[in-house]
């Protein structure tokens, strides 16, 4: 047995998936949500390769103590982080990740965290790709608070012509 953090083992000789380490997340933080760059990689619209797991908790959940396990934690309000939550399966753990049209708002919501350019490219490829449509993006950023920021971005990749 190899010894990933307190209370979280693994087989040495354990075929790791793709996502692995959001299912290591998921056992480290029960009631967190898989969250931004992470749940953007998961869904399939980034080229980036986030270097920690971003990893949403309520304002006031226990969070453990630090480990060589590379996770981001973000304080979300109770309204926010049940909002959009899907629930997969990674390893036999069952991992919470925001949907599409979520993520996506909240990227732009944290943009002074990731960057705008991550933000951007997340909502044109979920649109590319018809993994949201502009209506559910528009409905998420409204809810999050970004509604008037993520506006004339999806006005403009919309547009005709």
């Amino acid at each position: 047995m190899i010894r990933l953090a307190r209370g979280l083992y693994q087989l040495p000789d354990a075929e790791l998936d793709t996502n692995h380490s959001l299912a290591e997340a998921a056992k480290r933080f029960p009631k967190g949500v898989i969250c931004l760059v992470s749940a953007l990689a998961f869904h399939g619209i980034t080229d980036q390769l986030p270097k920690k797991v971003w990893m949403a908790i309520g304002r006031n959940d226990w969070t453990p103590k630090p480990s060589d396990m590379p996770i981001r934690v973000l304080r979300f309000s109770d309204d926010l982080l049940v909002e959009s939550v899907e629930t997969h399966v990674i390893e036999g753990v069952s991992v919470k990740v925001f949907g599409v049209a979520k993520t996506v708002a909240d990227c732009f919501r944290h943009r002074g965290k990731i960057g705008l350019a991550v933000a951007l490219e997340g909502l044109q490829e979920a649109l590319r790709q018809r993994k949201a449509t502009p209506a559910e993006v528009a409905r998420a950023a409204d809810t999050g608070g970004v509604g008037t920021v993520i506006r004339p971005y999806l006005e403009a990749l919309t547009t005709n012509g």
